[in-house]
């Protein structure tokens, strides 16, 4: 029978996962690991003098940054915007709706095991826009992320806690219902960071009410510092229909030497009993495939291979390796009427970085991060919490392979919100005139 976690595809792993080598050849940065993905170990001298970090710059930041080795960064270090791109993490939450076609697909479709073909092949299409190497904005306390104009879909995220950073997310459309706490954990490894998700994120098909939960694999970020920064997620994605006890594991391939086995997916949709009844395989930034298997994951005879979801088509020459939907993202296309003030899009950080005044940008991000910080000395001063406006906090824990994890659910005021205003678009809007405004007690850093 196929072996659960990957089937036999997870034995290709072992000779796949074992290539390191580090830069012991530079006074000072000793045990510093540098990773060519396109490589092997003999030209990690090479690849550390490239990236996109000037010399001196990069030599500053690692005397920054070395007493952090080992460390869940998450929050605690302030980075310069030349590794920054201008989206916001709540923005690129919102990636994941672009091929939200294959959910209506999932919902419509009256074979179960074909269901969870769909929606994992529209989890792992989110992996595309992940493997972006340049760092989205941290959202400030009580910020915001609205997004319409695309297949029906109402998107709202919000930033509902600062320490630790957790975002909340809900989407909706006539097809299914997304929900999303998101946290993450990580540690940093010197020229690397290891990103483990604490999220929980459940997926609701409405026609018969059968309710996913995503587990996704744990992601690490190489050459941070020295190289050509590249992510991998080698692990387990699995996804289970909490409601029939069917599930898909699926295996990403570790990189290995001169690009082997990188960004692989392969495995299998299991029903409750654990029997293997499709086979998936494909790459996360290309497209996926799936295939009816027997009890022991092979093909059935007569069938073939059939392809589910392929990457669309990316503008050539983009600067932060955008797709055509990023840029709808951070666009007013996909803004409603009475867009709130509290929106990303709205950040003048964020908006100065996309227009590419880098010293502007990082003047305005130190500003508002300033501007957190007198916030949260007035609430403490007030003897007060932040309370979210779009999402409640509840005493439920939930478990993951990384760590506990505070709920967040949806308290369905934004769609009264929303029903209120209106959805038109606003893409004949000013960014100029309107003033990014996140704040509890108004521009406490200017009143004091």
């Amino acid at each position: 029978m196929a072996q659960k976690g990957g089937g036999f595809f997870s034995s290709l792993a072992s000779s796949l996962s074992n290539f390191k080598s580090q830069v012991n050849f530079m006074l000072g940065y000793e045990g510093l690991e540098v990773i060519n993905p396109e490589g092997g170990t003999e030209d990690a001298e090479v690849e550390a003098q490239k990236g996109r970090w000037k010399h001196e710059d990069r030599d500053s930041h690692w005397k920054m940054m070395q007493k952090y080795v080992g460390a869940d960064i998450t929050s605690m270090v302030t980075l310069p915007v030349l590794i920054f791109e201008p989206m916001t993490m709540l923005q690129k939450m919102a990636e994941l709706m672009e091929y939200s076609h294959l959910l209506k697909l999932a919902d419509e479709c009256e074979d179960p095991h074909m269901r969870l073909v769909y929606a994992a092949s529209w989890f792992i299409s989110n992996y595309y826009a992940l493997q972006r190497t340049w760092k989205p904005f941290n959202p400030i306390l009580g910020e915001t992320y609205e997004m319409i104009n695309h297949n029906g879909i109402t998107f709202i995220a919000e930033q509902v806690s600062h320490h630790p950073p957790i975002s909340a997310a809900h989407a909706e459309n006539d097809h299914f219902v997304y929900d999303i706490t998101s946290k993450v954990k990580t540690k940093f490894l010197g020229n690397s960071v290891d990103v483990y998700p604490l999220g929980r994120t459940r997926l609701k098909l409405k026609k018969d009410g059968v309710i996913l939960e995503l587990v996704p694999p744990p992601t690490k970020v190489n050459n941070l510092i020295f190289g050509r920064t590249w992510v991998d997620s080698p692990g387990d994605m699995v996804l289970t229909n909490l409601t029939t006890g069917d599930k898909v594991v699926l295996y990403f391939q570790p990189c290995g030497w001169f690009g082997a086995g990188r960004y692989e997916v392969d495995g299998y949709v299991y029903n409750a009993a654990e029997e293997p009844k499709i086979l998936m395989t494909g790459k996360w930034n290309t497209s996926m495939s799936y295939q009816p298997c027997d009890l022991d994951g092979e093909p059935l005879p007569g069938t073939d291979l059939k392809e589910v979801w392929k990457v669309a088509e990316a503008p050539a020459n983009d600067k932060f390796q955008y797709t055509h939907f990023a840029h709808k993202v951070n666009s007013f296309d996909t803004a409603p009427t009475n867009l709130l003030a509290s929106d990303s899009r709205l950040r003048s950080d964020r908006y100065a970085l996309e227009k590419g005044d880098m010293s502007k940008a990082g003047s305005e991000k130190s500003i508002l991060e300033e501007k957190q910080r007198a916030e949260k000395r007035t609430r403490e001063s007030k003897g007060q919490k932040f309370v979210p406006r779009w999402f409640d906090m509840t005493e439920e824990t939930y478990v993951t392979p990384w760590g506990d994890l505070e709920i967040c659910e949806y308290n369905g005021k934004y769609s009264e919100h929303r029903d209120a205003v209106g959805n038109v678009n606003t893409n004949d809007a000013d960014i100029t005139k309107i003033e990014f405004n996140p704040w509890q007690y108004g521009n406490v850093a200017e009143a004091e």
